[in-house]
């Protein structure tokens, strides 16, 4: 709950800002500089997938989406906050102790931070940082630590820290296509990469 408040916090500080930042620009219909990297926006991603556990890998088809709110500062930085969710059934399957443990992967949520800088004014390149929270599941099966058979199921979900990096293509003043890679590092030592294709629409003023 503490890392969700964290989380929130910061994004809605990032909100103040790049609408601050928004108010100080022009209100014309390309947006600043002939840009149109700015107000809200929602887009669709699909991804290749990779969730990592026990020292092993598994990729997998991902898809899901982000929304957030884009403001402009000195014509040429982009700065505000994205809230993600990512869905994919990534699962590692171990043999300890002879039996079979299986951690799987559900679905991610992210709460960060965007800033980027317009290389043109329909090109933006970008990193970001932040929370994300992890549904997980992790099930063994077979003999025990004193060899006699034992099986456990575990499902719950667990924090952890997200970083990133991409770049955004206007290819109207309300529709853009992207590009990206995330790694996610989540508190129970299991980690992802995603690299991803995006295409979205904002609505400006």
């Amino acid at each position: 709950m503490r890392n969700i408040l964290f989380a929130a916090s910061i994004a809605a500080l990032s909100l103040t800002t790049a609408a601050q930042a928004q108010d100080a620009t022009t209100s014309d219909a390309s947006g600043v500089n002939g840009t149109s990297f700015r107000g809200f926006r929602a887009e669709g991603r699909i991804a290749a997938d990779r969730f990592q556990s026990q020292g092993v890998h598994d990729n997998k088809f991902s898809y899901g989406g982000a929304v957030g709110f884009d403001g402009v500062i000195a014509d040429k930085f982009v700065v505000g906050p994205e809230f993600s969710y990512m869905r994919s059934r990534a699962e590692n399957v171990t043999n300890p102790l002879g039996g079979t443990y299986a951690q799987k992967s559900f679905r991610e949520l992210g709460a960060g931070i965007r800033a980027g800088y317009l290389v043109q004014p329909k090109l933006l390149v970008y990193g970001i940082g932040g929370y994300v929270n992890d549904k997980q599941r992790a099930a063994f099966t077979g003999p025990n630590n004193s060899g006699t058979a034992g099986a456990f199921y575990n499902k719950g979900s667990t924090d952890g820290y997200q970083l990133g990096a991409g770049a955004e293509y206007d290819v109207t003043d309300y529709a853009y296509v992207g590009a990206g890679y995330r790694y996610s590092n989540y508190n129970d030592n299991t980690a992802r990469q995603r690299v991803f294709l995006s295409a979205g629409v904002r609505f400006k003023p």
